[in-house]
């Protein structure tokens, strides 16, 4: 399974902030949309992404108090990204190693969606069932080699 195969499954909704936008409101429209990312866009480009880690951190670094701050204060500015063509096992791996929760799928400068890691175990719990219905279906159908 490849991550465009993930984003079709997932879906195209896609969740922006800009770096101008007071955090507080970014973090009422994550909660309020119950999403744990928002990507920030400037110019019709990907320029960082917020997570709820990076909500927590601010809110640790600056005693609870999210008044006066930004997006761009608090966003990843060079986040990991993945491409279409990625294997999900590839895309899990990464995940994993850069301890990072979601990720922007880029074709090219193009922003095709972010990938939870709930959603590759979704779209992979997804293949599996269907591969096992297909082996089910296939042993249910073997040729009995008895009766001819």
């Amino acid at each position: 399974m490849q991550v465009r195969e993930i984003i079709r499954l997932k879906g195209g909704a896609l969740y922006t902030a800009t770096p101008q936008q007071s955090l507080a409101v970014a973090v009422d429209t994550m909660a309020e949309l119950d999403v744990g990312s928002l990507v920030v866009m400037h110019g019709g480009r990907m320029v960082g992404m917020l997570t709820f880690r990076e909500v927590m951190r601010a809110l640790r670094t600056h005693a609870s108090r999210l008044d006066g701050l930004t997006v761009g204060d608090v966003m990843v500015g060079d986040p990991v990204t993945a491409f279409p063509d990625m294997e999900a096992n590839e895309l899990r791996r990464l995940m994993i190693d850069k301890h990072s929760r979601y990720l922007p799928v880029l074709d090219g400068e193009t922003l095709l969606g972010v990938i939870s890691f709930l959603d590759v175990a979704k779209a992979v719990l997804e293949e599996q069932c269907f591969e096992n219905k297909m082996l089910k279906s296939y042993i249910k159908n073997w040729p009995d080699e008895s009766k001819g």
